[in-house]
């Protein structure tokens, strides 16, 4: 059944267009990239710093977040030729992971974390978390393009010392292309929207901050615009941009993202 047809989904996403382009054409639907990630750089210099102070044993615990980052952790290790010592220094750290890529990267690496979230958030780490005394913990973040506040705000609360890995540069998007989406949402020729990253809705809305219409974006993602995230993680960060509906599948894929816009028409067909 072509659960989409007639739709029009804006993609924010910059990664494999094409092959969401065609499961959302194989749902009836219309795509059209609107890319909202900006340019994505790797740090070089800060990134050998962070893998020298992870093999001088400078933290307690680390954090991942995102399995490309631990992986561009890792592949810079070995272009350091460190390798070897950043896998010593990483069995002498506790870790936590956050989503089911985190967990596999360390799988790869031959790591399982001694915390991973119970459902895919933020959320669920902290609770992971919550079962240990972080009391003067020395704690490294890995992030890839955001910062975690409420982790972050809680591992302050529990009094551990912090530091923030990013291993990535964020450039933000065209302006053109922004306002070009903006105006499509508020002109109602935007069914859905795609989002696959929490720098796409941060770069959304600030667009729409500078322009002065925060406000009646979130009414068009009330009213007319569905809000589509991958996973949990993009979704809390559409819900603390305001809005409220916001539609994301149980296992973060994709496809299966697609598949539950199409069953979110289908249910709204038969009201």
């Amino acid at each position: 059944m072509r659960k989409l047809e007639g739709k029009r989904i804006a993609l924010l996403g910059s990664r494999k267009v094409a092959e969401v382009s065609k499961i959302v054409e194989n749902f009836g639907g219309t795509p059209f990239s609107r890319p909202a990630q900006g340019t994505v750089f790797l740090d070089e210099s800060k990134l050998e710093n962070y893998i020298t102070r992870i093999v001088n044993g400078k933290y307690d615990w680390i954090i991942i977040t995102t399995g490309i980052g631990l992986e561009t952790l890792y592949h810079c290790a070995v272009k350091m030729e460190i390798e070897k010592r950043f896998i010593s220094a990483l069995h002498t750290m506790k870790i936590a992971a956050r989503g089911y890529k985190a967990v596999n990267m360390l799988k790869k690496l031959g790591f399982s974390p001694l915390v991973r979230d119970d459902d895919g958030s933020t959320a669920g780490l902290i609770r992971g978390l919550s079962a240990f005394t972080l009391n003067h913990a020395k704690v490294a973040i890995q992030l890839h393009g955001d910062a975690a506040p409420a982790l972050i705000q809680w591992l302050q609360s529990q009094n551990a010392t912090i530091e923030e890995i990013l291993p990535y540069i964020h450039i933000s998007p065209e302006k053109q292309v922004m306002e070009k989406l903006l105006e499509e949402i508020l002109d109602e020729k935007v069914d859905a929207t795609v989002f696959t990253s929490t720098p796409q809705v941060r770069n959304l809305f600030h667009h729409a901050e500078q322009n002065g219409i925060v406000n009646e974006l979130q009414v068009a993602f009330s009213q007319q615009t569905v809000a589509l995230a991958v996973g949990k993680v993009t979704a809390q960060a559409l819900y603390n941009k305001g809005i409220n509906r916001v539609i994301f599948p149980q296992k973060e894929r994709m496809g299966s993202a697609i598949v539950e816009l199409g069953n979110y028409y289908q249910q709204l067909s038969k009201v």
